[in-house]
């Protein structure tokens, strides 16, 4: 084997295992993209798939477990620190793929930037523990001595991660970031033509030492008999074609296992410009700078790609001008060069099946760009696997059947006319279910139109105008805090999206039983459960001090006709119910005049507020505040705080959740919030 030829190995069980010889039969041979000259050999590694999920379900799944939400969010939060300080070997690596600097940066920096994403979302969103409380309580008793909670715990498998060539570090990092945050281990399978840059990016990670051993293992080549050994409490995320994932689907032992199985797979992505969008206005403009960015950015090899332009019959050929007034600029050749702006395709097969599609194509549609672009200095049209983009006009979108259904994975976008937004809307679903669709339009009523129409048939819909153009992240941009994925021939599944993604890695469980077996499983104190009576005011102990259930019970203030009217002139708020007694009477929630509910929460806080220095450090909010019975002058409240979670911040603080409960001198509720506090630790 060639001193230079790169060795993909497979890290099994906490080891590394190369793969076989580049004359072994079982072996895969990698070219450049740019060069056409070997640079890689990957497969036939010997892998025992037995022995890899044995090692993440007894060693890493229980490791991972045993951490919290917030602990594995701050070690995806080091993770992501680590690869953004040694990414730059990536970037190299990623040039004999075919991608230039700016193509690259959205895949490293953007699968960096996801787990950074996620580690924020994690410690914000989920608790600090190890169960997820996915939603509020429910009362399944009359008295509340039983209650239900949905909660979501770890999955006690296994997620194999089958992922696509296009984004050798994003698409692993994605799925990894939601899968470790739920406390799930996971094998990653990366796709053949570009697992040298993931296998790159894998040694970083396991470098890092961030994460315990067993809790991400990597297969170059071949998955073996790995998916007839999952079990139930395993995913298998995948992310490639629609026949690849109809193989996989299928397969007997998923189907009969019921094993979860999320799929991003092939999208016809379609893009509308809107009829108000005339050449000479911004989102005309919008419309083609993006639709090139699309046809070109990863030489068009991304799953969210526009593939097909619904454009007014009006503006046809105006666009059709613009556009290729556009791709006539593109300079195509070596990724490395800075004036290239579009390099080659992943491999010479996928430069094959692109021109094979365009040539389908071709039959429904007419080619309106030039069949050659300029291949730029250092690359060589002949070794490399070069394509030009290519733009097909089909006339007659009604009757067409290929451009709705062939996907060329490039730099191939049809454009085609519609007669008004109702056919614009239906040409879009025939894509038959996508992962986006975007519409170029400064008329709200149209983008609703759209909106109504089209949503159900499409995982994400980008509207982008004037207004959103200098900040909007464009058509093609999966976010972390959205969801990614779509419908039908999308795939089904859905990724990212935030907590959303986590989701799948974890099992939602209904517990039922009284207030302290929910607020024991939780670790939150729940409405009816035992409270413990402090002997020292509340918020003169510290975060730690601080019990689950510690209650301070108020002495009563009385709510006097003056209150309310003082309130009333101090704010301005001299609303009817508060100063016309006849006019409060005449409404259906009133018995007469009342007090402001914000008069209320205000003596509130002067009857629990302890006013001395002391742990609390800030009041950082009130969530969940609801108002249950009107206070008439002459009523008296008083308040019961009670901790209701805590969380860590760090080393010097952590945040307190109290809830708040006043009741009037019956001892019936008069409101009920959350209050946040900062406390010293």
């Amino acid at each position: 084997m060639s001193a230079d030829l790169i060795n993909v190995h497979s890290y099994c069980a906490g080891s590394w295992l190369p793969s076989q010889s580049a004359s072994s039969e079982n072996a895969r041979i990698i070219k450049s993209a740019v060069t056409g000259q070997m640079i890689a050999v990957a497969g036939g590694t010997g892998f025992d798939a037995a022995s890899m999920l044995n090692h993440a379900r007894t060693i890493g799944g229980p490791a991972l477990r045993a951490t919290t939400f917030h602990d594995r969010a701050r070690a995806l939060k080091a993770l992501a620190t680590h690869l953004n300080d040694n990414k730059e070997l990536l970037y190299d690596l990623s040039y004999m793929a075919g991608s230039t600097r700016a193509d690259s940066w959205i895949d490293i920096d953007g699968g960096i930037m996801t787990l950074f994403a996620y580690a924020s979302r994690g410690r914000r969103e989920m608790p600090d523990s190890t169960v997820f409380l996915d939603g509020d309580v429910e009362q399944l008793s009359r008295h509340g001595t039983f209650i239900g909670q949905h909660i979501c715990t770890p999955k006690l498998g296994v997620g194999v991660h089958i992922n696509a060539f296009n984004f050798p570090v994003w698409g692993m990092l994605e799925k990894l970031a939601a899968t470790l945050l739920a406390g799930m281990p996971a094998i990653v399978k990366p796709a053949t033509d570009t697992c040298y840059i993931t296998e790159a990016c894998f040694r970083l990670m396991i470098d890092s030492k961030t994460f315990p051993a067993g809790a991400f293992q990597l297969i170059a080549g071949s998955t073996g008999d790995l998916l007839d050994l999952l079990t139930a409490q395993d995913v298998v995320s995948f992310t490639g074609s629609a026949q690849t994932a109809l193989m996989l689907r299928s397969n007997p032992h998923i189907l009969s296992h019921c094993i979860p199985f999320i799929s991003e797979q092939d999208s016809l992505n379609g893009s509308v410009l809107g009829p108000d969008a005339v050449p000479g206005t911004p989102e005309f403009d919008l419309f083609v700078k993006e639709v090139i960015g699309e046809m070109t950015t990863k030489a068009g090899q991304k799953c969210t790609a526009i593939r097909r332009l619904m454009v007014p019959q009006a503006s046809i050929s105006d666009c059709i001008e613009a556009l290729n007034s556009k791709l006539s600029e593109i300079k195509v050749g070596d990724p490395r060069l800075e004036s290239t702006q579009m390099g080659p395709l992943v491999s010479e097969i996928q430069r094959g099946d692109v021109l094979k599609i365009n040539w389908r194509l071709g039959h429904q549609a007419e080619m309106v760009t030039p069949a050659n672009a300029v291949i730029v200095e250092s690359a060589d049209r002949d070794l490399g696997a070069f394509v030009a983009p290519t733009l097909f006009h089909c006339a007659d979108p009604d009757a067409a059947t290929s451009v709705h259904e062939l996907e060329a994975f490039g730099p191939t976008a049809t454009i085609m006319p519609y007669r008004d937004l109702d056919q614009a809307c239906q040409l879009l679903n025939r894509g038959g279910g996508s992962l986006v669709a975007s519409v170029f339009t400064h008329d709200p009523q149209i983008a609703s139109q759209m909106v109504t129409g089209s949503a159900a048939w499409h995982g994400r819909l980008y509207i982008n105008d004037r207004v959103s153009a200098k900040e909007s992240t464009g058509h093609g941009s999966p976010l972390p805090h959205m969801t990614h994925g779509g419908p039908g021939r999308a795939g089904g599944g859905e990724e990212l999206g935030g907590i959303r993604s986590v989701m799948h890695y974890m099992q939602r469980t209904a517990i039922q039983g009284s207030p302290n077996m929910i607020a024991a499983v939780g670790r939150t104190w729940v409405p009816n459960a035992d409270t413990i009576p402090g002997d020292a005011h509340p918020f003169t102990r510290t975060f730690t001090e601080l019990q689950l259930g510690e209650t301070l019970q108020t002495k009563a203030r009385q709510i006097t006709l003056e209150d309310i009217e003082h309130f009333a002139q101090f704010t301005g708020d001299t609303f009817y119910a508060h100063m016309d007694d006849d006019a409060a009477k005449a409404n259906p929630f009133f018995p007469g005049r009342v007090a402001h509910g914000y008069l209320l929460l205000s003596f509130a806080a002067g009857l629990f507020v302890e006013p001395d220095p002391g742990p609390v450090l800030a009041n950082t909010g009130l969530t969940d505040l609801a108002f249950q019975k009107p206070v008439s002058p002459g009523d008296s409240i008083r308040v019961e705080l009670t901790v209701k979670r805590k969380t860590k911040r760090n080393d010097d603080y952590g945040e307190v959740r109290w809830h708040v409960a006043l009741f009037n001198q019956d001892d019936e509720a008069v409101a009920t919030y959350t209050l946040h506090t900062m406390n010293a630790y």
